[in-house]
């Protein structure tokens, strides 16, 4: 095989092999520009905050440390933050998909005569939206002030944009002719959406469903909005508060002379600790799903 490939690459002309390098050298600086800040801040949040403020550390960790990460794991609202995100995350995106996936079955159906009038208004909704001050006071017209239900039933649970990905993956690839088949079998809408519809929509429902679970684990508004109980905080809030806090310490100590400027550090390395553990865990998720993106977005996305 390498000699294969040796042949070929001696078998293309000059200009050809040139253009293939420049496009290898393009891609690798382009990932390098992506991926750097991120493993920056991976080894910044490791290294003494003395090395990383003087511009020592560039490619590999100095002065190794986790005097960020103890701050942040010392801090019990952490493990209160965690356990709320999780559940709003998944128990979330649950509602979600259980909403959006039989929505955009029915709208993808070209024997339901009202789809395109209803589709407007979801796609009206894009466009124009109450507000903050109605929907804040939706939420508490339905008792949803203070409480986790707040994080799963709201104005978002249905995202219009997923709507129509999914609404144009059923269109594309579930083929007319099966459901008259099914129907001939004896098979219900109910009946073909959840036995051959949802099993043939795997990639779609993956892509949807990481969309939403991201959405849900980088949800900061809504905690700040609604949320006034601390043991209902989700875990951005309390990362938040522990930057303020940190930010507070430092502009204090900066009086006191030198302190300031060791506060300054420390409250850096916390902040570089608290990236990294608001984004690993959807940044080890998402390889698991990477491959559904390719078949579940771009087959599902909207031709022009």
């Amino acid at each position: 095989m390498p000699s294969i490939s040796l042949n070929r690459i001696k078998s293309k002309k000059p200009l050809d092999l040139a253009f293939d390098l420049a496009v290898i050298l393009i891609c690798v600086i382009m990932f390098f520009v992506v991926a750097y800040p991120i493993y920056f801040i991976i080894i910044a949040s490791i290294s003494d905050p003395t090395f990383v403020s003087t511009g020592k550390v560039l490619f590999t960790p100095k002065g190794f440390s986790l005097f960020g990460y103890e701050q942040i794991f010392a801090d019990s609202r952490v493990w209160i933050g965690y356990r709320n995100t999780l559940f709003y995350s998944f128990f979330g995106t649950f509602i979600n998909l259980l909403l959006t996936l039989p929505a955009a079955y029915v709208l993808s159906r070209t024997e339901f005569r009202a789809r395109r009038f209803l589709m407007f208004f979801f796609i009206f909704t894009m466009f124009f939206n109450g507000g903050l001050i109605p929907t804040y006071m939706l939420m508490r017209d339905l008792s949803l002030l203070d409480t986790p239900w707040v994080f799963i039933f709201n104005p978002l649970t249905v995202n219009v944009f997923n709507l129509i990905i999914t609404r144009t993956f059923f269109e594309n690839n579930i083929p007319h002719e099966m459901y008259e088949a099914a129907v001939m079998d004896g098979c219900s809408h109910f009946k073909f959406f959840s036995t051959i519809v949802l099993p043939l929509s795997k990639a779609v429902t993956a892509v949807i469903g990481l969309y939403y679970l991201v959405w849900h684990w980088n949800d900061f508004f809504t905690g700040l909005i609604y949320i006034r109980n601390y043991d209902l905080q989700p875990l951005q809030i309390v990362l938040r508060d522990i930057l303020l806090s940190n930010q507070v310490f430092s502009e204090g100590a900066g009086s006191g002379g030198t302190g300031g400027g060791y506060a300054q550090r420390y409250a850096d390395q916390v902040k570089y600790g608290v990236i990294i553990v608001s984004s690993l865990p959807v940044l080890i998720l998402y390889p698991f799903i990477q491959k559904y993106f390719e078949k579940g977005v771009l087959i599902g996305s909207v031709k022009g």
